[in-house]
């Protein structure tokens, strides 16, 4: 399954979006994040600003304190993480979104799923990439392996966190987020 190429409207001024990076991980420092470089790579190839990055253990707790910070933070457009979307005892990420979530958007896990498919093929079910609307900040929820970093990023979100995409993407609703 090949992604379909989408028009870009080079009319429209490029507008970097400010992305926070969290690596949800019990074994991993910083040292061996790969799928947090891989990221990082891609976000700043991609002419965007990476705010800020840290890595988390497992503990649903702890994301939603520092998702929270991140949130309210006007530095911040954006949080993406990678890791703990799994369905282990210790993946507790969506979950960690869902108590921070404004609206959920389950179209991002639905076409994850399918992008993925192409890859890993039925073993994509066990994953549980989601994303959400947190007031202002969308938070997107990425499995922890590189390949899903990539799948996640070149499939969806490097065209979606483009203001020049179209017909439509993220970036342009921003300043709507928060209308009542």
């Amino acid at each position: 399954m090949a992604t379909p190429l989408v028009p870009i409207d080079e009319s429209v001024a490029f507008r970097a979006v400010r992305i926070a990076v969290l690596t949800v991980s019990d074994t991993r420092g910083l040292a061996e994040d790969r799928s947090g470089d891989t990221l990082v790579a891609r976000i700043e190839a991609a002419g965007h600003e990476v705010a800020e990055r840290t890595i988390l253990r497992d503990d649903a707790d702890l994301i939603v304190t520092q998702l929270e910070r991140w949130i309210v933070d006007p530095a911040i457009d954006c949080v993406i993480t990678t890791g703990g979307t799994g369905v282990t005892g210790r993946d507790v990420t969506p979950e960690a979104l869902e108590r921070v979530a404004t609206k959920m958007i389950p179209g991002f896990g639905e076409l994850f799923r399918y992008l993925s498919f192409d890859k890993i093929g039925t073993s994509t079910i066990q994953s549980r990439a989601t994303a959400c609307v947190a007031r202002s900040t969308y938070i997107f929820a990425l499995p922890g392996s590189t390949g899903a970093v990539k799948d996640g990023w070149d499939g969806i979100l490097a065209s979606q966190l483009d203001i020049r995409h179209k017909p439509c993407n993220f970036v342009e609703l921003m300043p709507r987020l928060t209308e009542a």
